[in-house]
């Protein structure tokens, strides 16, 4: 097995680890071979030929970016090892490239894709309308980094929420690919006026995003980020503080689900930290899925074990149960539901959807 993100080295270590302590699958140890992509699509290419031909890997797991998924399709598509993508929302550019069954029947998308996300945020801020009055969202603006990922996430987002309220956007270069200026950005989204001001980039796009908006004065009231994963040190920063976002994890769920809980404990025994993106339980679950499909596929014959992984029910630590079925393109589609969450304390506490809530929403986002 492999995957190609670095910053998932730590939880994927232990996730084997606990597998192989247990006697492993089918009385064998799983091996891992990691190879970093380093958020370059030439580099993640170079990983699938290496894993292929020299590592002849029996399954593929992992991935974050959608322009390095992108970059991967075809050569993925040479080879059809059974994949378990942890990353890549961008439908219009990946979901296309991989094609309708039977064509990507090897590949399993643990991810949501964007409109799969932007209908569940659309859920998500009508419910929170309808619970908190003094609420009102009618103009919307998406600051989108320039690549694949920002541009489907936009073109996504416009497409859901453009009919019901004021959407507007614009790019910026995203701090992955070398920038660091999103004044112009900023500057757009303030003379919007937005009532929701939303930012899709990266990890590294974090901080200097919001240290710029406090220079600029720029406190719209839901201040709220769309990255697949934080700053390590994200919770430890006052710049942090009643910033929202979205997710599928984080750590309050470990109050209502033994599975979380279970998740959580290991991570921080193995790694010594908290995990500090819902990443890290998306993968844990990647493993446990594909573990899960070996024992019952008895091997890792092809056509056996994709058959498996189409009956999986998986209880996961996210806090709902993984199945597969089928999206807009491809046949097997995981998770299509992002949550609502907001920075509070240090902690991000779920917001939506309701029945997993931990704490109320903070609104507005206070002024600098």
């Amino acid at each position: 097995m492999a995957i190609s993100e670095t910053s998932l080295k730590d939880v994927l270590l232990f996730t084997f680890d606990e597998i192989n302590k247990a006697g492993g699958v089918l009385g064998k140890q799983l091996q891992l071979i990691i190879v970093d992509d380093e958020g370059k699509g030439d580099k993640g290419v170079a990983a699938i030929e290496k894993l292929a031909t020299v590592d002849k890997v029996d399954v593929l797991i992992g991935g974050i970016a959608s322009g390095v998924a992108l970059a991967q399709v075809p050569t993925m598509k040479k080879y059809q090892i059974v994949t378990v993508a942890t990353g890549a929302a961008a439908s219009t550019t990946v979901e296309k490239a991989l094609g309708p069954s039977p064509d990507s029947d090897w590949y399993f998308h643990l991810h949501p894709w964007d409109y799969n996300q932007g209908q569940s945020y659309a859920d998500g801020w009508d419910a929170i309308q309808k619970k908190y009055p003094a609420i009102k969202i009618n103009r919307i603006f998406l600051a989108y980094e320039e690549g694949a990922f920002g541009k489907s996430s936009f073109d996504a987002s416009k497409a859901i929420f453009g009919t019901r309220y004021q959407f507007d956007g614009a790019s910026f270069k995203s701090a992955l690919q070398g920038g660091s200026d999103y004044s112009a950005v900023l500057e757009a989204a303030k003379e919007f006026k937005p009532d929701l001001f939303l930012w899709a980039g990266y990890a590294q796009d974090a901080l200097p995003l919001l240290e710029q908006s406090k220079a600029m004065k720029f406190s719209p009231p839901v201040y709220l980020g769309a990255p697949p994963a934080w700053p390590a040190d994200m919770s430890k920063s006052p710049l942090a503080e009643n910033v929202m976002l979205y997710g599928m994890w984080a750590q309050s769920i470990n109050d209502i689900s033994a599975a979380s809980k279970k998740f959580y404990d290991a991570y921080v025994k193995a790694v010594g930290t908290a995990p500090t993106s819902y990443f890290a339980a998306l993968s844990y679950s990647a493993v446990y899925i594909v573990a899960d499909g070996i024992k019952r596929a008895g091997g890792t014959d092809k056509a056996k074990l994709i058959a498996a992984l189409e009956a999986t029910k998986y209880a996961s630590p996210l806090g709902e149960t993984i199945t597969f079925s089928p999206s807009n393109i491809i046949k097997h589609q995981g998770i299509r539901n992002q949550k609502i969450l907001q920075w509070q304390n240090g902690r991000q506490e779920v917001i939506w959807p309701f029945e997993v809530q931990s704490k109320p929403i903070v609104y507005p986002f206070p002024a600098w």
